[in-house]
């Protein structure tokens, strides 16, 4: 009886490594390229149906799949430590290029800038951090720093840091921003007293804040946007 859960006997148009040969890595699903590289599924699944299988525990989104522990993986049948270990590193590189991408577009023009630069940073995040990117007089990016982090609804944030971060830059002006890890884009009372706070600060020392961006994964808040800087 033949084993159809094997790949090897599939039509050769359907493995995925074939495929990918024949007509790139575009044409092929994202199940069918975690496929490749776990390289075999369990007794009852290929590695496709597998694969298919675990995005669908994650809605189908990789980003859901890049939050799931090694733990969380090697619950699945035919996943095991190696295997799982390999999913997040490739998701792990993929959160990579995608910074890369992003610092290429280093003059921050609007909040769409900033959002290009700090999403791959926060979009996986289970927590808030804060962080300040410092720009030199043409508005470009001198470098990012991460101020804090906390906890799921609120990070602590000492202005005085900020400051110093900025000084010790040479910054003429900065750009704050922080996640919201329940994807609510509206910014809380505590957001709008720490921007006032951080804008008052900052002109003492001749430093402009441009804007505060709260980002979520696929949106972002901008404060110069809304007129609240």
């Amino acid at each position: 009886m033949t084993d159809k859960t094997s790949i090897k006997n599939w039509a050769i148009e359907d493995r995925p490594r074939e495929k990918l040969m024949e007509k790139g890595e575009e044409a092929l699903t994202n199940a069918e390229l975690l496929a490749i590289l776990i390289g075999s599924g369990n007794l009852k699944q290929s590695a496709v149906e597998l694969m298919s299988d675990i995005l669908k525990a994650c809605d189908g989104k990789l980003s859901q799949l890049s939050l799931m522990t090694i733990e969380e993986l090697m619950s699945f049948n035919g996943i095991g430590e190696a295997k799982a270990i390999t999913i997040k590193a490739a998701a792990e590189i993929g959160r990579r290029r995608a910074m890369e991408n992003s610092q290429s577009r280093s003059q921050l023009a609007n909040a769409a800038d900033t959002y290009a630069i700090m999403h791959p940073v926060m979009q996986d995040l289970d927590h808030e951090e804060f962080w300040v990117l410092l720009l030199n007089n043409q508005s470009r990016l001198i470098k990012k720093v991460r101020m804090s982090m906390g906890g799921i609804t609120q990070t602590a944030v000492d202005v005085r840091q900020i400051l110093r971060a900025a000084l010790m830059a040479n910054a003429t002006s900065m750009v704050v921003c922080h996640n919201h890890p329940s994807g609510k884009l509206a910014p809380s009372s505590d957001d709008c007293y720490l921007t006032t706070c951080i804008k008052q600060a900052a002109n003492t020392m001749n430093i402009r804040l441009i804007d505060h961006v709260i980002i979520t994964d696929g949106n972002y808040y901008s404060f110069a946007d809304n007129g609240k800087i």
